[in-house]
């Protein structure tokens, strides 16, 4: 039988806390078995799972998008190369849309913070009347999509 991890050992390993890899178990993002005295146990490839769902996770993926890419994985077996290949491509979208909004915001945060707040003294100019609140509320210039 392979060597199992507990909740310790796998955190230690994946960087990601034990609250945190609880919470994506009860997401079934992650499984384990549980011994004798109801204590989790992980098999050791649960640890690229975890790196899979966190590297997904900081390049804005959410979590449920990462839930249905894991799902169709076949059932105890980790991400391969191929695999993180055919999942990304499938992101890609996503992605660029993360890029775009980034690029927007680098390049317009000193600025305006592109809300239409009227907060800044420049604002009127930009947005005379508050033309922008048809558009929608929150940050409209800089939002996806919006341009």
């Amino acid at each position: 039988m392979a060597e199992l991890l507990t909740i310790g050992e796998l955190s230690a390993r994946s960087g990601v806390a034990p609250s945190a890899l609880r919470f994506y178990e009860k997401l079934g993002l992650i499984h384990s078995t549980r011994t004798g005295g109801n204590q989790r146990r992980y098999e050791r490839s649960e640890l690229r799972r975890v790196s899979f769902i966190r590297i997904s996770a900081q390049v804005g993926i959410p979590l449920e998008t990462i839930k249905e890419a894991l799902a169709s994985l076949p059932a105890n077996r980790t991400p391969t190369r191929g695999d993180w290949a055919r999942l990304s491509r499938n992101w890609r979208v996503h992605l660029d849309r993360q890029i775009a909004l980034l690029e927007r915001l680098r390049d317009t945060l000193t600025g305006c913070i592109g809300c239409g707040c009227l907060s800044l003294s420049h604002c009127e100019l930009a947005n005379a009347g508050d033309r922008l609140a048809t558009r929608g509320s929150g940050p409209v210039i800089l939002t996806v999509g919006s341009e």
